[in-house]
């Protein structure tokens, strides 16, 4: 395996630790993965714990998902390689199945809107908290291509997308490299936990 490969595994595996002491991947829920230089991607083999992952449970796949070393992948794949491909600048995607999200997205109907947060200035591209995101809510489905292209058809629609929440399960967030996709990780599940706490667990 690559230089470049061996360093992003070993990302990889440390922010799988991060979160998952953060206990926002129970189980073998979550998948990770990250872009390298040459257009392949590193990502998390299907079913592995993701605090207790190992260099041998990060796979490499090529543009379209495909595994180019005979183990299997999230069946999600389909949802990072489609943010790859839109989104140049993008090197790392993480997906956690948090507390905050899961609970947020049942009492929320669409989206959920943050505003006027000074954590707000943790994602890409934002420099005051006199600001709003929109994080749209999509129904879990397990066919990935429709899920996929109801995520596609938000995007087409969104000037500066920072993450989208499936309901029920997690949200996937996406940075220039793993350290950056990891801080909105971090900042993400804080603001839907204090949106959770601000509806008093109450549907809207």
């Amino acid at each position: 395996m690559s230089d470049d490969f061996n360093r992003l595994s070993q990302e990889l595996i440390e922010a799988g630790r991060f979160i998952d002491q953060k206990g926002w991947v129970p189980a073998t829920s979550g998948n990770f993965s990250a872009r390298l230089p040459d257009g392949r991607i590193a990502i998390t083999v299907s079913g592995r714990h993701k605090g207790a992952l190992t260099p041998s449970d990060i796979m490499l796949i090529d543009a379209e998902g495909i595994s180019l070393d005979g183990q299997t992948s999230s069946a999600e794949t389909g949802l990072h390689t489609a943010l790859y491909r839109r989104f140049q600048k993008v090197g790392s995607v993480l997906h956690p199945h948090s507390p905050g999200a899961t609970l947020l997205s049942r009492l929320r109907k669409d989206e959920v809107v943050l505003e006027n947060y000074e954590l707000l200035k943790a994602f890409d591209g934002i420099n005051t908290h006199a600001t709003r995101i929109r994080i749209p809510i999509f129904d879990n489905d397990q066919d990935i291509p429709r899920l996929q292209r109801a995520v596609d058809a938000w995007l087409d629609r969104e000037p500066d997308p920072h993450a989208y929440i499936i309901r029920s399960h997690g949200f996937y967030t996406w940075g220039a490299t793993i350290k950056d996709a990891l801080r909105q990780v971090e900042a993400l599940e804080y603001l839907l936990d204090i949106e959770s706490r601000l509806l008093g667990a109450t549907p809207a």
